[in-house]
Order: structure tokens, then sequence, then C-alpha cells
């Protein structure tokens, strides 16, 4: 009987994993034949989990949506993934998911394995997640706006801009962009008759959405380009540099709300960056410690100038040396 349970946990745990198995791929993988895997499948149905099969020469099964939710069968590495991820929406910047997020990081580090319950308790007192003063998301909202991107459906908002101005919005949402701890949606504005972004936390949707639209495309293809792009010409200084390192070394080092980095070869990179400082931006520049020209600078290339001075003069003579 032992051996029977747990091979039922097994067979739940491989149907969870993927969207669909056949017959034989059970049978190989918990070392049985194809007609126990049949009977193992009937005892998981009569226990009530919606288990359906499809018809062939192989037969097929899957764990269909019920009326309840089947206890999830984690490995080690998706358990402390789960964990994470559970601590991060606790702590995270989306109202209505907090108190949840965190109920259920309770009952997953009752029921971890000692030697998982160590280090995802570790994870959880030597991580600090800043606080953030911006209002939270609501999930709501979040879920509304998803569900109109999805099914391409005109939605109506009141929304408070930087400056405290108010306005009506209709919009046609196309895409939900989180940036650090703020999520953004990427919508072409009716009235306006043009693309904008909007920080959610400052939209309050009307509940209603619709009717459908056609769809369109955003400028450039690609929602998370275009949002990064609107944050570049929000700075009051710009930046054009050409880098002698590989683009992914670039990015990795820089705020994608900073900056974009594009791709010259295997060793080469443009890197344009934004700022409100010019010379926070030469020494950032530098601090890549790598060979870079400018292509496009401004007052940059004046602040540059001012740096290399300023470091000369800090840098004390050198003796010359006796024979």
């Amino acid at each position: 009987m032992l051996e029977t349970s747990a091979r039922l946990l097994r067979l739940l745990s491989h149907l969870q994993a993927r969207p669909e198995w056949s017959a034989p791929e059970l049978a190989e993988r918990l070392e049985v034949s194809t007609r126990t895997v049949r009977r193992d499948v009937q005892r998981l149905r009569e226990l009530g989990y919606p288990v359906a099969s499809s018809l062939g020469a192989a037969g097929g099964y899957r764990l269909a949506a019920g009326a309840k939710l089947p206890p999830l069968l984690l490995d080690d590495e998706e358990a402390v993934a789960v964990a994470v991820a559970l601590r991060t929406a606790r702590d995270g910047s989306v109202a209505g998911i907090r108190e949840s997020a965190g109920r259920a990081l309770v009952k997953l580090d009752r029921v971890l394995p000692p030697r998982l319950r160590g280090p995802v308790r570790a994870l959880e007192s030597a991580t600090v997640v800043p606080e953030d003063d911006d209002s939270p998301v609501e999930g709501r909202v979040l879920a509304l706006l998803a569900t109109a991107c999805r099914d391409r459906m005109l939605v109506r908002f009141d929304y408070t801009g930087h400056g405290g101005d108010a306005s009506f919005r209709r919009v046609e949402p196309v895409s939900l962009v989180a940036r650090g701890r703020r999520w953004y949606l990427v919508a072409f504005d009716l009235d306006r008759d043009d693309w904008r972004t909007f920080r959610v936390d400052r939209m309050a949707p009307r509940e209603r959405v619709g009717p459908g639209f056609a769809g369109r495309e955003v400028p450039g293809g690609d929602a998370v380009a275009y949002l990064t792009r609107g944050f570049l010409a929000a700075w009051p200084h710009r930046v054009r540099v050409r880098l002698a390192a590989p683009a992914e070394l670039i990015a990795s080092a820089i705020s994608p709300a900073d900056g974009v980095v594009e791709p010259l070869g295997d060793a080469d990179c443009v890197l344009t960056l934004g700022g409100s400082d010019p010379l926070s931006m030469a020494a950032f520049l530098c601090m890549f410690g790598v060979d870079f020209e400018l292509l496009e600078a401004g007052p940059v290339a004046d602040a540059l100038t001012a740096l290399a001075r300023r470091c000369a003069a800090a840098v004390p003579p050198v003796a010359p040396s006796r024979p």
C-alpha cells in the first residue's frame, strides 16, 4: 500500500510538470506497465483529481482544472524558488496579495523538509527589501488591466499626472511592464491619438471595460523598449557613447530606466545614457573601466574635461628616478 501511495504521488507530480503525457511515457517514468498507469489514473480520479484522457493508440493524460486545488509536489529547487517568490510578493508593491502571500509562505515553511527549511529561513533573515515610498498597486487593478490587454478591450480610467493634474483617459491597452517596484501600462490614448505610458499606481480604472479593438503595434514593436525610450526622453541630459566592451557586460551594470545598450559586435556596444547631472554621468561612464568614444555628449563632454583635470591635479607628480 505504501508503494502504491508513493507511486500515486509521483504520478501526480509528473502530471503537474507537463501539459500532457502519453501512457507509455508515464509507464517509463514510473517503471510500471501502461495497465498500471491506467489503474493509478483511475485511483487519482476517485480521490477527486480531475485527470482527463485523450483517445489514441498510446493514450494521453493531463491534469484538468477542477473544483479544488490539488497539493503541489515540488522538488528542492522549485520549493526554494516558490519561497523566494512568495517573500518578494509579501514585501512587494502589489496591494491585495501581500497578506495572501504571507499566509502561503507560512504554510510552505511548515511542510519544508529540514534540509530546505534552514536555507530558506536564512534567506528570510539575511535579505532586506527596501521600503516602497510610492502608493502600492492594487491586485484587482493589475488583474483588470492584464485581462484587458489579453482580450484587447478598451479601458477607461481617471489618471493623476506627475504634477498632480487629474484627467480622464480612454486607451487601448497593449502591455503591462514591471520596472523595479513600479508597474506601467503601455497603451494607445484615443483622445490624444498617440502612444502613452501610465504608472498603474496613479490609475483609477472604471470597472467596465470594452468594447474590443483590433489592436495596434507598439512603436518599435517592443513595449519594454518603448517604455525605456520614454524614460530616456524624460531625463534632462543624455549622452551616447561607444564602449569597448560586450553589450551584455554593460547592460548588467545599468538600470534599464537609465540607459539603452545596443550591440555592435562581440566586443563593442553603444550606450545611450540619461541623467540629471552631467558630472555624475561622466563619472559613471568612467566607472565601467573600459575605453569609450563620445558620439553625442552635450554638457557631459564638458563634465568629462573637468573630471579629467580634477583627477590629474589630484595625482602628485612622480619624481624622476636616479640612474
